[in-house]
């Protein structure tokens, strides 16, 4: 039994759980529990600052090495690979874009120009991991515009290899009266519009050996009560990776998805009441806690790379223990 509950502690952030290998332990070396986390809100905000959030708790930085992520370890996959992750300036976005330059790729990040700060603050990380940087303020709902931001990677680096679908937008409602045609709308556009524009446009210029990886969600399987246009979206992209998937693999493009669980990022407080915030951050995953961008990151690497070769239309459920059917 003795045995068994070390096992659980290490998975749950018990007694007996410890720092990432090589790490300095941070207090016992627990990971950070539920009301260790600031309760805050940026609901006022169209979207969400990573810059402007509350600090997290030490066990949840050491996660992500101070978010410098120093934590990870680096093996060369992505050499001389040329990137386009769209939210890259902050939470899930910003591990994949790091990641990826700590592979040895260039990345090319869009964001929208209220998030200039994050962005700055993700290149800054890109560079000193190695990789070169580009940066497109760009609303991912403007068809035009996302073209811009392809022709304007071709032109600048000659092809795009990995292609990742990462922005979006969140809004907690809990009743779908209220939601309204404009929040709707939005949602619907940033999600679906701008993932397909993107893809669309980035497609003609992915070599073979190429990917596309799009941001679906545990939602799209889980069906939370006050995320209904959310979920539509994440449903909708996780059909259309399965689609694409079928259309590419001619082309020798992968097509796959990572669905994200309860993660720390800029979406939450952007999307929630410091109410809605509480029961959030009361209500983890069944590992015991919400997780951090640090530890999406690397399904990104593995499916942008070749270790990830013979797989497309999947989804990676990185969720922290939920059992879902997909």
């Amino acid at each position: 039994m003795d045995t068994v509950k070390s096992i659980v502690d290490r998975a749950t952030g018990g007694e007996t759980a410890t720092a990432a290998p090589g790490a300095e332990t941070a207090g016992k070396g627990e990971f950070a529990k539920p009301g260790d986390f600031p309760i805050e809100s940026q609901v006022d905000r169209a979207v969400g600052i990573q810059e402007d959030m509350t600090k997290k708790p030490a066990p949840a930085t050491i996660q992500e090495g101070d978010e410098d992520f120093t934590q990870y370890k680096a093996a060369k996959k992505l050499l001389g690979k040329k990137t386009i992750v769209t939210g890259g300036d902050s939470g899930i976005g910003r591990a994949a874009a790091v990641m990826f330059a700590m592979e040895g790729a260039d990345v090319a990040i869009v964001y929208l120009p209220e998030e200039q700060k994050d962005a700055e603050k993700s290149k800054q990380l890109i560079v000193a991991a190695g990789g070169q940087c580009l940066l497109f303020p760009q609303d991912i709902r403007d068809e035009a515009g996302c073209k811009r931001v392809i022709d304007s990677v071709v032109q600048a680096w000659g092809k795009i290899d990995v292609l990742v679908n990462n922005a979006s937008v969140m809004y907690a409602i809990p009743d779908i009266t209220d939601i309204t045609t404009e929040q709707f709308d939005r949602t619907i556009k940033t999600n679906i519009y701008g993932t397909f524009f993107l893809t669309r446009a980035a497609v003609p210029h992915i070599p073979k050996g190429g990917s596309i990886i799009v941001t679906a969600s545990q939602v799209a399987y889980a069906g939370p009560p006050m995320l209904v246009d959310y979920s539509m979206t994440k449903g909708a992209q996780v059909a259309m990776v399965r689609c694409l998937s079928n259309q590419l693999l001619s082309k020798g493009i992968r097509v796959n998805a990572v669905c994200p669980g309860p993660v720390w990022t800029p979406l939450q407080p952007a999307a929630m009441s410091e109410d809605q915030m509480k029961e959030w951050h009361n209500s983890p995953a069944p590992i015991g806690r919400i997780g951090q961008p640090s530890e999406l990151g690397p399904a990104y690497v593995f499916l942008a790379s070749q270790d990830a070769s013979f797989i497309s239309g999947q989804s990676i459920h990185v969720n922290g223990g939920a059992i879902v059917a997909g």
